[in-house]
């Protein structure tokens, strides 16, 4: 079964790989009724059913062309390969990849030695702090060095980010990687410390259709 948590506002949200989208929506249908009404939004489809149950199916990078959502237009968009670039960042590690579809085609991990926190105060802390702040630099200039080498713009249609949000903008501010702004985005932050197995996990999560299913109670 997918993992699933409650939406604010009421219903929960469902992850699903593109691949079972179909299953489910017939699930869908043979649990709250048919004939189901298809209607758009910005970045996928509402599946609503008589009995008032209403699905929406959020894409990862958005509806991909002219409106007129249905069930085979959704299963397309969702299910369509995609060349993407994976960046993930956190203190003191970086992976970097591609990913075609949910293969993972090329990759590079790296970690850095960047010291901890200390409870220490004076100038021992403010040296230390200093050293710190020169590590974590030294980290994710390596990231970006990586990221320049292996993500190409005129090869990519998107890009995944995953980590820490303040050292991932670190990396994409560097000059070489300007390149990568104009992308659409998947942000995946509360992916576990980058490794080769993260990125393989991200290279399946980032094409994850979101759904939000409101059920009517009782």
């Amino acid at each position: 079964m997918p993992r699933s948590r409650p939406a604010a506002g009421g219903g929960r949200w469902i992850p699903l790989d593109p691949g079972r989208l179909g299953r489910w929506l017939d699930g869908f249908g043979e649990r709250h009724g048919t004939p189901l009404t298809w209607s758009d939004i910005a970045d996928g489809a509402v599946v609503s059913a008589p009995d008032g149950a209403r699905a929406e199916c959020h894409l990862p990078f958005g509806w991909p062309g002219e409106p007129g959502a249905d069930r085979a237009a959704l299963l397309a968009a969702a299910g369509a390969a995609r060349r993407v670039g994976l960046l993930l960042v956190r203190r003191g590690a970086h992976a970097v990849g591609v990913a075609d579809g949910d293969r993972l085609v090329s990759s590079k991990v790296d970690t850095r030695y960047v010291q901890g926190r200390t409870a220490a105060g004076g100038w021992s802390q403010q040296r230390f702090a200093r050293r710190r702040d020169k590590q974590t630099r030294e980290s994710t200039g390596a990231a970006a060095d990586h990221a320049a080498r292996l993500l190409p713009a005129a090869a990519l249609s998107g890009l995944v980010l995953g980590g820490d949000r303040a050292l991932l903008a670190a990396v994409l501010d560097d000059p070489r990687l300007r390149h990568l702004a104009a992308l659409p985005r998947v942000e995946l932050p509360e992916l576990p410390e980058p490794r080769r197995a993260t990125l393989l996990d991200a290279a399946r999560r980032y094409r994850e259709v979101r759904i939000r299913l409101t059920e009517p109670t009782g």
